[in-house]
């Protein structure tokens, strides 16, 4: 009721319904992606309180990365099947019970089930799918302008609210660093189950961009994990699809794996404090806003390979760069700029090369898949980087590693850039 009320009163000043779509998927992602930093606000206190090691809290964060690539391949088709506002009042549900229980555990099993699987169960599902899922639908024109808004909030979340858990962590108990997290989420939840809707053709519009009203084939409404999987079965057959999923597994691993989850205690290593390095990822935050946006505007006027290949070769000359810089307020200023420009700037053009290939309908699904390999690499970053400092007493080689992974992703693009692969039947012939 109250979206057909908002509707006719934008109709009357001339503006889409469709930016209302993306304003609520931005704050969303942005209080949901919150909830996900938790943990690496968490990790120092929860070790300090137990007598804990690192990785025995990031085994946690790993498997929280782990059900988030696992699950991440059925958010869009379970979008389609129970619609997107159920999905998102699902998430907010294993959020709250993941937050909560992760401040009360006392035992490190705990830790996996609050940590590990309400919020990767919560992450997997939601994902950037939701992001790709409303651009796809909404939208025609402008669609990586507004992936790039929508998704820009995925880390701007993640790093802008940390310097408030970090406060919360110094002036109370590191447990009300939850709050944040759980108020937006329920805010934002609010906004979608009232304003919220799963296609245009529910409030008789065209997609922005477009003069004809499309609407969903009946046979989405079938079983999600099988719409999941015949979307990708048609995907592997082409060559674009792994090289996709290939560095969008880098992309993971080099961005919220290993400086997401361990880039404060990297800095706790260089006499950094803990409020200090939130801070840092707090610049980050603001210029992954801008960097991720200005990738979304980019990618609607450039060769979208050229501008991934661009980027991870960026990336990895700033993760090299980190080992050898003072950790003054100078050097990491520096890097926070450099690195928070390029944090997600790879997922517009991944999410608009998805479209292009694959469609409106397996365009989204198929990104799912291609996500969850984000979030696997994620997961190997997130674990794999505290057993690293465990064992070496230093985080150094991890971010060597992680450097020269980028390396690699831009060469998978030069290839891709010279080998073309033709587009999938179900693909628009748009140009890329």
């Amino acid at each position: 009721m109250l979206a057909e009320q908002l509707k006719t009163y934008l109709d009357k000043a001339g503006i889409h319904y469709a930016w209302v779509m993306a304003a609520i998927v931005f704050m969303f992602t942005l209080a949901t992606s919150t909830t996900a930093s938790a943990p690496q606000i968490l990790i120092l206190p929860i070790t300090e309180a137990y007598g804990w090691d690192i990785s025995d809290v990031s085994i946690a964060t790993g498997l929280m990365y782990f059900m988030t690539a696992m699950l991440c391949p059925i958010g869009a088709p379970l979008m389609l099947r129970i619609g997107v506002i159920n999905v998102v009042l699902i998430v907010i549900f294993l959020e709250v019970i993941g937050l909560l229980c992760t401040v009360l555990a006392f035992e490190k099993w705990h830790l996996l089930v609050s940590i590990g699987l309400c919020l990767g169960i919560a992450s997997g599902i939601i994902g950037l799918g939701l992001a790709a899922t409303v651009a796809t639908r909404w939208f025609t024109a402008r669609r990586g302008l507004v992936v790039g808004i929508m998704t820009s909030a995925f880390a701007a979340g993640q790093l802008i609210f940390m310097p408030v858990m970090a406060w919360i962590t110094t002036v109370s108990n590191w447990q009300f660093a939850i709050a944040p997290g759980l108020i937006g989420g329920i805010i934002c939840g609010a906004l979608f189950f009232l304003l919220g809707k799963d296609w245009p053709s529910q409030l008789s519009l065209p997609a922005y961009g477009d003069d004809k009203i499309y609407y969903p084939p009946e046979e989405n409404t079938g079983n999600a994990v099988s719409i999941s999987f015949k979307a990708l079965a048609g995907a592997i057959k082409h060559p674009a699809f792994w090289i996709l999923a290939i560095t969008f597994f880098i992309c993971g691993l080099t961005s919220t794996g290993i400086v997401g989850q361990h880039f404060i205690p990297f800095c706790a290593d260089n006499n950094v404090g803990i409020i200090m390095a939130s801070s840092y990822l707090a610049l980050m935050g603001f210029f992954n806003f801008v960097g991720t946006m200005g990738s979304g505007w980019l990618s609607d006027r450039y060769n979208n390979y050229t501008l991934l290949g661009l980027y991870y070769g960026l990336r990895g000359l700033s993760l090299l760069y980190l080992p050898y810089s003072n950790f003054d307020v100078y050097s990491l200023t520096l890097w926070a700029i450099f690195f928070g420009l390029d944090f997600i700037a790879t997922v517009p053009p991944t999410v608009k090369l998805s479209g292009q290939f694959f469609g409106m309908i397996n365009g989204p699904i198929v990104f799912g898949w291609i996500f969850g390999a984000h979030q696997l690499g994620s997961a190997v970053a997130a674990y794999g980087s505290g057993l690293s400092r465990d064992i070496l007493s230093t985080y150094v080689p991890a971010f060597f590693l992680a450097g020269f992974a980028c390396f690699v992703a831009t060469v998978l693009f030069v290839y891709l850039l010279t080998f073309k692969p033709k587009f999938s039947i179900n693909a628009p012939s748009e140009a890329l």
